[in-house]
């Protein structure tokens, strides 16, 4: 168990685009060794040049994979990233993944970004 926990260490809560508004996804990600019985960790990647949901999973996905990991899509949806005015609104969801938990979301991104004005909706698409 304390092996599965420092293998998600290596992987990073999030990974957004530093501007913009763009589609992500929140991810389930776990230690393939340590099976389903490991709850795993959530996070974060939203990009701008991702057309579709599927397409920061996809990508996700075959960067974790070959390092031992499965990842699940929990959802997903858009961020807006002010970077000047230090604001970042997650909102929306995805048609093929469904909406993200954006208060998970938020977490995350306090975590990252703590000297940033970060809220959430529901609402928008």
């Amino acid at each position: 168990m304390a092996a599965a926990a420092a293998e998600l260490q290596r992987v990073v809560d999030v990974e957004i685009d530093d501007g913009g508004v763009f589609k992500y996804v929140l991810l389930r990600v776990r230690p393939r060794a340590a099976g389903a019985s490991e709850p795993g960790k959530e996070v974060v990647r939203g990009h701008g040049w991702a057309e579709y949901h599927a397409d920061i999973y996809d990508r996700a996905a075959a960067e974790l994979e070959p390092q031992g990991f499965d990842c699940e899509c929990l959802g997903g949806g858009r961020i807006s990233h002010q970077s000047r005015e230090k604001k970042i609104h997650v909102y929306g969801y995805s048609v093929g993944f469904g909406r993200a938990n954006h208060s998970v979301t938020t977490e995350k991104l306090k975590a990252k970004y703590p000297d940033y004005e970060i809220t959430w909706a529901d609402e928008g698409y």
